[in-house]
C-alpha cells in the first residue's frame, strides 16, 4: 500500500492536474481533499482536453476510483457540468466516483458576499477567485454551513431559513438584493437529486483501502503559499493546503502519507494580490510575454516571475516532500540566460521565507543567479538525456537546492510530454 499526495510548491497553477493524471495509472483511489472549484486542473489526454475544478484529475485511469472528501467544498452546478462533461467524453463515472456527504456547500448568498466583500474593501481587497470560497469556509468554522447530510432529513430547510435571515440582511446592508427562500430551496433540492446516486460516507472506503493494501493518490487544490497558515495571509485561501489537510479532509492518518510529490513549475506565477518576489513587472518584455498565462479557473492573467528556490525550497521541508515534478521546462527554450532567485535579503540582512509576513516578503530584495539558457526544442525529449546540457543543469540546480530529487520533468502539456528519471 502507498498514500502519495500530490501538492503545489508554489503559489497555484504549477502543473498539479498533469501530475496526477499520469501518476493515477497505479493508483486504485484518486482524492480530493481541500479548496473547492477555485481550483483549475488543466488534464490533456486521449480523451481531450479539460479543466477540472472539482473531480480529482487522476479519473482518466481506467482502474480508478474517484473520491471527494469532506474537507472540499462544492459547488454542485459546477459538479453537475463536470460528472456530465466526463461522462459525454467516454470516461464513465458511475460507480468509481463517490462524493463525501459532509462536505459543505456553496450556497448563492456564499458567491454574492464574496463579490461584495472584494468591492467593500476598495484598494484592500485580497483578489478572491469570487466563487465563494472563503464564505463557505467561515460559515463551516462559524457553524453556519450546510451539507449534504443535511438533504437527508429537513435539516436543509431548517437550516436554509436560518442561514437566508441572516445572511440577506447583510447583503442588503452592502448594497445587495435579498435572495428568496423558495428559490433556492428548489434550486438546492434539484442539485441534490442529481448527485445523490454518487454521495456515500468515505470512511470505511478509505479505511478498508489502507488495510487492503490499496494505492491512493491525494490531489491538493491551490498551492502551498495559499495556505491559510503557512501562505502569505491575508493573500490566501481559505483551506489548508499542506497535506497534513488530508487527516481531516478525507480520513487518511498522516502516518500513511508516505510519498509527497512537489509540483514545481519551472517559473513562477500567481493569480491576484499579494506578494511575489521575482515578478517581472514589464509587461511588455520579451520573457514576460513568454512566461505570460491565463488561469484555468478565472479567466485572469497570471503575474510572472523567475523560478524562486527559497519558495520551492521552503515547501519541501514544510510537506515532507519526498521528490519533485518539474513542469513547464519547455517554456524556458529560446532564452540566452535565465535568473533564479537564490535568496532573499531584507534591510541588508539575508532572510528567509518564514521570517517575514507577506507585508515584509512584498519588501524583500531577491538575490539572483544567471544561469546559461538554452536555444533547443526540447518538446520532444523523452529521456533526461535528450536535454541540452544547460537544461540538465537547471534541473540538478533545483534538485540541489530542493535537497530531493526531481523525478519527473514536463516539457509539454500532454500527457506523454513527460521525461521520468
Amino acid at each position: 500500500m502507498a498514500v502519495t499526495a500530490v501538492i503545489g510548491s508554489q503559489w497555484g497553477d504549477e502543473g498539479k492536474g498533469k501530475a496526477v493524471d499520469f501518476l493515477a495509472e497505479r493508483a486504485d483511489y484518486v482524492a480530493r481533499f481541500n479548496g473547492g472549484n477555485n481550483a483549475g486542473h488543466t488534464v490533456i489526454n486521449e480523451f481531450g482536453t479539460f479543466k477540472i475544478h472539482l473531480v480529482p484529475s487522476g479519473i482518466f485511469a481506467r482502474n480508478t476510483v474517484g473520491l471527494i472528501g469532506g474537507g472540499v467544498v462544492i459547488d454542485p452546478q459546477v459538479l453537475i457540468d463536470e460528472i456530465e462533461m466526463l461522462n459525454k467524453a467516454g470516461v464513465g463515472m458511475d460507480g468509481r466516483f463517490w462524493i463525501s456527504p459532509r462536505s459543505h456547500i456553496i450556497m448563492p448568498y456564499h458567491k454574492i458576499l464574496d463579490g461584495l466583500y472584494e468591492e467593500a474593501k476598495g484598494a484592500g481587497a485580497t483578489g478572491t477567485t469570487r466563487r465563494g470560497i472563503g464564505p463557505v469556509f467561515a460559515d463551516k468554522v462559524s457553524y453556519n454551513g450546510i451539507r449534504w447530510t443535511d438533504f437527508a432529513s429537513d435539516a436543509f430547510e431548517n437550516r436554509l431559513k436560518v442561514q437566508l435571515e441572516l445572511k440577506n440582511k447583510i447583503i442588503v446592508a452592502l448594497g445587495g438584493e435579498a435572495l428568496k427562500y423558495e428559490s433556492v430551496r428548489d434550486e438546492y433540492r434539484g442539485y441534490y437529486i442529481k448527485l445523490k446516486p454518487y454521495i456515500r460516507e468515505l470512511f470505511s472506503i478509505v479505511q478498508d483501502g489502507l488495510k487492503t493494501g490499496k494505492n491512493f493518490l491525494l490531489e491538493q487544490a491551490m498551492g502551498t503559499f495559499l495556505d491559510t497558515d503557512w501562505g502569505t495571509y491575508p493573500f490566501v485561501t481559505a483551506s489548508t493546503t499542506i497535506p497534513s489537510a488530508a487527516s481531516a479532509g478525507l480520513g487518511i492518518p498522516s502516518k500513511y502519507i508516505t510519498d509527497i510529490v512537489g509540483v514545481t513549475k519551472a517559473y513562477t506565477t500567481r493569480v491576484g494580490a499579494g506578494p511575489l518576489p521575482t515578478e517581472i513587472l514589464d509587461t511588455k518584455s520579451a520573457v514576460y510575454e513568454q512566461f505570460g498565462e491565463v488561469a484555468a479557473t478565472t479567466g485572469r492573467i497570471r503575474r510572472v516571475g523567475w523560478l524562486d528556490l527559497e519558495i520551492v525550497k521552503t515547501a519541501v521541508q514544510l510537506s515532507g516532500v519526498t521528490e519533485l515534478c518539474l513542469t513547464k521546462l519547455d517554456v524556458l527554450s529560446g532564452l540566452d540566460n535565465l535568473q533564479v532567485c537564490v535568496g532573499y535579503k531584507l534591510n541588508g540582512e539575508p532572510v528567509r521565507y518564514a521570517d517575514v509576513d507577506a507585508y515584509g516578503l512584498d519588501k524583500v530584495e531577491t538575490i539572483y543567479q544567471a544561469i546559461p539558457g538554452w536555444k533547443e526544442d526540447i518538446s520532444k525529449a523523452r529521456t533526461f538525456e535528450d536535454l541540452p546540457v544547460n537544461a540538465q543543469n537547471y534541473v540538478k540546480m533545483i534538485e540541489e537546492a530542493a535537497g530531493v530529487p526531481v523525478r519527473w520533468i514536463g516539457v509539454g502539456p500532454e500527457r506523454e510530454a513527460t521525461i521520468r528519471r
